[in-house]
């Protein structure tokens, strides 16, 4: 059963700055109710209490591929009532004026894909000041995998190898390291994120499976919103004593009305 909305939904709340930081469902079965697929933009949507949100879609993390572009306008029905669009920025911004177009969203939703790629083209169009500008005038950022790593101080990554390396150069809007598909079994990414930061390599962060989105306000941690049954984020932080500590953050089912 899917729980009532945060309690400031339907509330305008362009004042606090909101981050939902996700571990997307990878491989959803093909009979797969809707809400595995577009859930977590709809999350993200309803947090920006906007009755139409504007959401563009950034897409940088896999090259402004077009058959990602054409996925995200051909399931745009899922998504609720929203105004989409997307930025792109190879070879060049889509739009004549970035900064414009992105402040003048409710959501800023980022795709997954290589979170070191994304974060050197950003930095290269500046685009990690401007969306920082968003985020403190109230625009809610949102994004999975790759665009939930980028918003914290590091992670794990498989940007170079399926190895998995730690990335300590994220944007650091939020203190803290982050860890996805904390429950997908075909890398150590649930092993590898607890010794780097048992190691003292990451600092202590927020895990999540797949379908758990971690809501942020400001620079603090609210609540694990998921969009699947019986899944978890998980607080990792080290032990000082060379191991770490985890507990489980059971996720509250939520999605806000179409």
């Amino acid at each position: 059963m899917l729980a009532a909305g945060p309690g400031n939904q339907g509330e305008r709340v362009d004042r606090e700055r909101q981050i939902l930081a996700c571990s997307g469902v990878l491989y959803p079965a093909e009979d797969a109710p809707s809400e595995m697929i577009g859930g977590q933009l709809r999350q993200a949507a309803g947090l920006s209490g906007a009755r139409r949100p504007k959401v563009c879609l950034i897409a940088t993390a896999v090259g402004d591929s077009p058959a990602y572009l054409d996925q995200w306008y051909g399931i745009a029905d899922w998504y609720g009532a929203a105004d989409l669009s997307h930025l792109a920025l190879f070879t060049q911004p889509n739009v004549p004026d970035v900064r414009a177009h992105l402040l003048a969203q409710d959501v800023i939703f980022v795709s997954g894909g290589s979170v070191v790629n994304l974060l050197a083209v950003w930095r290269a169009h500046r685009l990690d000041e401007i969306i920082r500008e968003c985020w403190t005038a109230g625009v809610v950022l949102a994004g999975q995998s790759a665009g939930s790593v980028c918003w914290h101080q590091g992670g794990v990554t498989d940007s170079f190898a399926d190895s998995l390396d730690p990335i300590s150069d994220g944007l650091g809007f939020l203190p803290f390291s982050n860890g996805v598909h904390d429950d997908l079994g075909e890398q150590p990414r649930r092993e590898r994120f607890r010794e780097l930061i048992a190691a003292g390599q990451l600092p202590a962060g927020y895990a999540t499976e797949d379908g758990v989105g971690l809501h942020y306000v400001g620079t603090g941690f609210r609540e694990a919103l998921g969009i699947v049954p019986g899944r978890h984020a998980w607080h990792v932080a080290p032990d000082g004593a060379g191991g770490y500590r985890e507990t489980a953050i059971p996720a509250r089912c939520w999605l806000p009305p179409r």
